[in-house]
């Protein structure tokens, strides 16, 4: 059959009923509902295309063979499961097919959970489906107070009604105390003074949206909190011992085997004895011991496996032994019903070692084994039965009456076995005591708060966690948030120390939501541990959970089983709002195809999408175009690598190549009207083809221009890279966005611009374009002739900031810049942010800087034939200053504020410095090339001077800002050196 590129599977399928009618068999066919096809996708994975809306250039088989088959169960069922399968990159068959109990438990109890979501979101009202789906962020409340300048009270603030369905819009003045209902009530009374009043107008009928954007106003926060770009409103309507396996294995020659909990090692690695086959190598007779009792096994214990050859090396008439790795993989010692796991059991490993392993031990490594078997090590293993029933670990009522005596024998000198035994018995009554009860001295409490003020890099001698374990109860009195230090002070490998922990951890007071990030490190993998950090993470609003949610989405790595705490977390917030469900569909599908977590992303989004049926075709639209997208990137790939022996007929053939594919309609129906991936609350409608193309860098980026379907927006910009990992970009700008917070809950507004930067899949995603704005490259062209003169043109920047604004809009624009430049001259030195050439700076009309381009970050600087090419902390150069002081020369009362914001910026992030670490180090097993390891994070904590005082790391500062002024001619010679190099007129 000869079928359009753009038909849909239903009009295919219709032809071919209509072609099949001239066959003797035809009616044998049965009925055409009761058939669908199947095809070979792209990804080389079989499809079933139950969705018969979609059009064959959206399918995009491998070859154009469709394959009719017969319909094996309810045809609603089938779509849905077929959207879901499409959506998420992953078929449904495919977890179908999985012979795991666990993942089959658990795709059940989410299948339960999904159904009852959706029945309570049929149950809701227009008011609160609009504020779960379409709410607005809030600002923190200590940096909105804005006033009139004069006397200090309370500025109004002017805001524009347009009313919908309506050419009309009225302009009102509000207090920023204003709530929206209060804004309502008045914009109807400003509707019907110009309006008959007989017309039928109440309140319940009409809800308030941010114009440009889909967010709706419907809390009672003050207007002042709302984050909105313009204040600008609209009026809708709301109708619209243990003994282990004998190791057999194919390829390695030596095998290393550890117990741990987290990253500590429980007793001593075992290690098996040589083998000297070829291919298989087997240890009939060699069973793997260690010295610990099963019944001192955390119930988070991992089992961990290196498999190395051993070579010799004869140097010097001595003879030693290399070490030379093969594979590794991980197992846990309990399966996910608590049960110790017995028999013999088939590890497929991993090829690729991490550096500065211990032991050649992977502890951090997934439990997942590596689901491409057949080029993988097969490690056969087998664990040993210790009696005729199933062991299991007990439940926490048995643990927490162990803990009973234990707690007795500790209270026991200070209140006798009678009074301690009622204690222990009333949880309540233990608190009370605790409180009262201290049992370290004076001096034992000033070594614990030096112990507990220390950053989470540092580490523990042995005798620093026996004072602390010994003095617990003190710690938990006075120094609630060094859980995290107590926790690593505690023996695992002793099941008595690991009940009274437990126990306690049911009396610990609740911590900070940021404290409590902390605990979902790899280092913290208990169990109640973990439920207990999730639960303080649930004070979280959703705009803070918002903040921090890349982070929480990688830790899901850490945890063993498909159904923990965190996940039924995420699940439940992220169905509550959704702008979090968007946001962790995308970081779930961005990474889905990653063998180590591909099953496990894959359930969570197939329970996402279960419980959000509608949130469905709004993502679909957007994966299709993305898919669209990166189509156009691939053919200017092909014609770049065609014609690159002439540049300028390149980029003329390419671009009118381009143009002529974003025209056509397949590409532009599925490019329209969707929810931009960078902003869910932000409606894309139609491409501005005539602005669109592509930039001239390696992998070709497209420069997408779209027109803004809501009232009053304007065009937005945004850029698609595939082959480019942005994971780190993205990482860069959260730190950045989370500075930006914190310098405004410390009432310092240094007018960050971090802009929206999101991955999509493998080596792609999308970045926002921050509108009317150039980079640093570009100004200093423009005024001057010759490349190499422009980089020292220290009149350049203030010249064209001049005219883009004159009298106070200048005033206000050098300021803007002063404050942005202190900003990011204190973050790019604190995240020792590299790579700082005049292209990768921008400045927008109004006079904010802001850097762009992060792929080298903690200090991992550029470097030529050995030579740091960056040789200053961070970019403070002349034409800045020049900029800052107005112009004049000098250092001026300017320079002295400017120096001031800088300082004020690094002592709010220095108190917040553990939190950056915390941050950092739940990222290290998420692949970034330039967070592998612990020692990466350190850097920070010598940037901001983690462990000295205040006034000494002031004075390191202070150094560094002397520095990068006296050194910044370097950054001119660098400038002028990259100006060079390329040229930047296009």
């Amino acid at each position: 059959m000869v079928v359009p590129r753009e038909a849909t599977i239903q009009h295919i399928k219709l032809l071919l009923w209509k072609q099949a009618q001239s066959h003797p068999l035809f009616s044998s066919l049965g009925e055409m509902e009761s058939h669908m096809f199947e095809c070979v996708n792209q990804a080389a994975v079989h499809e079933e295309l139950e969705d018969e809306t979609r059009r064959l250039c959206d399918v995009r088989p491998f070859l154009p063979v469709l394959k009719l088959v017969t319909r094996s169960c309810g045809r609603a069922e089938r779509l849905l499961d077929s959207k879901i399968g499409v959506l998420i990159g992953k078929g449904l068959h495919e977890l179908d097919a999985i012979n795991d109990q666990e993942v089959k438990d658990f795709r059940s109890k989410m299948f339960r959970l999904s159904e009852e979501r959706m029945q309570q979101v049929q149950m809701m009202t227009c008011t609160e489906w609009l504020q779960a789906c379409f709410s607005p962020q809030l600002e923190p409340l200590a940096g909105t107070a804005i006033t009139d300048g004069l006397n200090d009270r309370p500025a109004d603030l002017k805001v524009i009604i347009h009313f919908d369905q309506s050419q009309d819009s009225a302009s009102l003045k509000v207090p920023s105390s204003c709530i929206p209902s209060d804004l309502m009530e008045l914009a109807v009374k400003k509707w019907l003074t110009t309006h008959a009043p007989e017309e039928e107008v109440w309140l319940g009928q009409y809800i308030l949206r941010v114009s440009h954007c889909l967010e709706f106003l419907c809390g009672e926060q003050p207007l002042i909190q709302y984050k909105v770009s313009a204040k600008m409103m609209s009026l809708w309507s709301c109708k619209d011992v243990m003994k282990d396996f004998n190791p057999h294995t194919r390829t390695q020659v030596q095998v290393r085997a550890g117990l741990f909990h987290g990253t500590e090692l429980l007793c001593k690695p075992a290690v098996s004895s040589e083998s000297s086959g070829r291919s298989d190598h087997t240890w009939k007779d060699s069973t793997l011991e260690f010295d610990l009792s099963v019944c001192d096994l955390p119930r988070m214990t991992r089992l961990c496996f290196a498999i190395y050859a051993v070579m010799d090396k004869v140097k010097k008439q001595k003879s030693t032994k290399n070490h030379y790795p093969i594979a590794w993989v991980n197992t846990m010692v309990f399966d996910y019903k608590g049960q110790l796991k017995t028999g013999d059991i088939i590890l497929h490993c991993w090829s690729s070692f991490p550096d500065e392993l211990e032991e050649m031990l992977n502890p951090i490594g997934t439990i997942q084994t590596n689901p491409y078997t057949e080029n993988a090590t097969a490690l056969h293993i087998h664990f040993p039965e210790y009696s005729s029933h199933s062991i299991v670990f007990p439940p926490f009522d048995k643990v927490r009456r162990l803990t009973v005596p234990l707690i007795i024998t500790y209270f026991l000198p200070a209140l006798g076995h009678g009074v301690a035994a009622k204690i222990v018995q009333s949880p309540s009554k233990l608190e009370t005591f605790i409180r009262l009860l201290g049992r370290g001295g004076k001096k034992f409490h000033i070594e614990l708060k030096e112990i507990m003020e220390r950053d989470p890099l540092s580490q523990l001698c042995e005798n620093e966690k026996d004072l602390i374990w010994t003095l617990r109860y003190d710690c938990r009195e006075n120094f609630p948030q060094s859980l995290p230090k107590l926790l690593l002070s505690v023996k695992w490998s002793k099941h008595e120390d690991m009940a009274q922990l437990q126990a306690l951890l049911q009396i610990w007071p609740k911590l900070s939501p940021r404290d409590a990030l902390e605990l979902l490190d790899f280092n913290y993998p208990d169990q109640y541990v973990r439920e207990y950090a999730v639960g303080c993470l649930r004070d979280m609003s959703d705009e803070e959970l918002s903040q921090y949610l890349l982070q929480l989405v990688q830790v899901l790595r850490y945890e063993p089983y498909y159904d923990c705490a965190l996940t039924h977390f995420l699940l439940e917030r992220a169905q509550g709002n959704r702008k979090i469900g968007h946001f962790l569909f995308w970081h779930l599908r961005s990474e889905i195809h990653m063998p180590a977590v591909s099953v496990q992303f894959a359930l969570m989004l197939e329970a996402y999408c279960r419980g959000n049926i509608p949130h469905i075709e709004v993502l679909k639209k957007q994966v299709e175009a993305l898919s669209k997208l990166k189509s156009v990137n691939e053919l200017i790939k092909l014609g770049t690598i065609k014609n690159a022996r002439s540049k300028t007929k390149e980029a003329m053939l390419t671009k009118e190549a381009m143009m002529t594919c974003l025209r056509q309609s397949g590409y532009s129906e599925t490019l329209s009207d969707l929810h931009s991936p960078l902003n869910p609350n932000v409606l894309l409608s139609g491409i501005n083809v005539e602005r669109c193309r592509y930039m001239d860098s390696k992998m070709k980026p497209l420069w997408i221009v779209y027109n803004n379907k809501l009232l009053g927006g304007d065009t937005l910009g945004i850029i698609f890279k595939n082959g480019d990992d942005l994971r780190q970009d993205m990482l860069t700008l959260q730190i950045l966005r989370l500075m930006d917070l914190l310098w405004k809950e410390a009432n310092l507004d240094l007018r960050i611009v971090p802009y929206g930067c999101l991955a999509t899949g493998d080596r792609a995603g999308l970045i926002e374009v921050v509108s009317s704005a150039d980079t640093i490259a570009n100004i200093q062209l423009t005024s001057s002739n010759v490349a190499a003169a422009a980089a020292f043109n220290k009149d350049a920047l203030l010249n064209w900031l001049k005219e883009r604004n004159t009298g106070d809009a200048l005033d206000r624009a050098i300021e803007e810049f002063t404050l942005s430049c202190a900003g990011y001259c204190v973050a790019t030195y604190v995240l020792g942010i590299g790579d700082r050439h005049s292209d990768n700076i921008m400045v927008r009309s109004t006079g904010q800087l802001f850097h762009i381009d992060f792929g080298h970050i903690l200090g991992n600087f550029k470097s030529k034939f050995g030579i740091k090419r960056e040789r200053v902390p961070f970019i403070l150069t002349h034409d800045f200053i020049h900029v800052i002081q107005q112009g004049k020369t000098g250092y001026t009362e300017k320079f002295g504020s400017f120096r001031q914001y800088c300082e004020e910026a690094y002592l709010v992030l220095r108190k917040n410095g553990n939190l950056f670490i915390t941050l950092f180090a739940l990222m290290l097993t998420a692949g970034l090339p330039e967070l592998t390891s612990v020692k990466d994070i350190q850097y920070l904590k010598d940037s901001l001077a983690l462990g000295k005082t205040d006034e000494d790391a002031l004075k390191q500062f202070r150094q560094k800002f002397d520095e990068a002024l006296r050194e910044s001619w370097t950054t001119k010679v660098n400038w002028m050196a990259h100006n060079v190099a390329k040229d930047n007129r296009s």
